[in-house]
């Protein structure tokens, strides 16, 4: 059985990765990575799993020094997931947590699936732009996005 790790944002991010993975249905098996603190979006997951914390990259208060060092600390914590999780690809829609994991699971070899929130319309969101060059697929839901950015994929909405 294939393992994939679904990376929880909070918010519409999770309730878009985890109708995902409704679609993909019981043939797989999880693992979650979520932020440390956010019991909402964990107490939604339909299949079970484990799940794997990290801090909150950005804060609402931007600090370069402290948003850098929460990076490291999620790349390290990051790198632990994969490698205890060990799985096949990591699926997001895009937290700013996403792009640490993302950019290591591509590092091991490992695939990544992306899917730009369906709340981005006509350009990508940070964590997209960031994503976008080394994601193995990237996913957009509307037709504009698939148009401005060739590698973009554009299969319908999720929600």
């Amino acid at each position: 059985m294939d393992r994939l790790l679904l990376v929880l944002g909070e918010g519409g991010h999770t309730s878009e990765i985890l109708i995902l993975a409704d679609l993909l249905g019981e043939d797989y098996a999880y693992a979650y990575l979520a932020v440390e603190g956010d019991e909402l979006s964990t107490r939604k997951i339909r299949y079970p799993g484990p799940i794997y914390r990290v801090p909150r990259v950005r804060e609402k208060a931007h600090n370069l020094w402290r948003d850098g060092w929460r990076t490291l600390v999620c790349a390290w914590r990051s790198w632990q997931a994969l490698r205890c999780a060990r799985p096949r690809a990591v699926i997001s829609s895009g937290p700013g947590m996403a792009v640490p994991v993302c950019l290591l699971a591509r590092l091991r070899g490992i695939a990544v699936i992306y899917v730009e929130t369906g709340s981005r319309v006509r350009r990508l969101s940070l964590s997209g732009r960031l994503v976008y060059p080394f994601a193995s697929l990237f996913f957009v839901q509307w037709p504009e996005l698939a148009r401005r950015y060739r590698r973009a994929i554009y299969a319908g909405r999720l929600c």
